[in-house]
């Protein structure tokens, strides 16, 4: 059955891309968090293991969201490591910092998904999809609201 929700495919095609650089940046910075509170060690070892494991779980359900919403746009979603990694702006860790370089690292990775979800709510709005600008104006202040929460234990 086609889909007809009032937006073009050529434009639910545009959006569906936007919002699969979002779902690489959400994927990278989860795995990139459940890395770090897995090897977290340090004074700060109890707070951050805690702290990463609340942020990775509203990654987790935050990228089932995303992916979702590209499916919604009849589009399909990215699933692979190596797609993930194409469309990503998130630098891959594969070392173990110490727990000041894994906050540094979180917060950029948190500001680049916030830039990258502004990206998406210009290409919604003018595609006129006003569902994908709601729910990803949601994930911009969840990014933002991180980010900041990291920034502050550096200070």
């Amino acid at each position: 059955m086609a889909i007809s929700i009032g937006i073009a495919k050529k434009d639910r095609e545009t959006v569906a891309k936007h919002l699969s650089k979002l779902l690489a940046d959400t994927y990278s910075l989860y795995l990139k968090t459940h890395s770090f509170h897995w090897n977290v060690t340090g004074p700060q070892f109890t707070s951050l293991h805690a702290m990463f494991e609340t942020q990775y779980n509203e990654l987790w359900l935050a990228a089932d969201e995303v992916a979702e919403r590209i499916r919604t746009l009849d589009v399909f979603a990215p699933g692979s490591y190596s797609q993930f990694g194409k469309l990503s702006s998130i630098k891959e860790e594969a070392g173990v910092p110490e727990w000041k370089e894994m906050v540094n690292q979180l917060v950029e990775g948190h500001e680049i998904a916030a830039a990258t979800a502004r990206e998406t709510i210009k290409a919604a709005d003018a595609a006129g999809d006003e569902g994908t600008a709601d729910m990803v104006t949601g994930r911009l202040k969840e990014h933002e609201k991180t980010a900041w929460m990291l920034r502050s234990l550096l200070r």
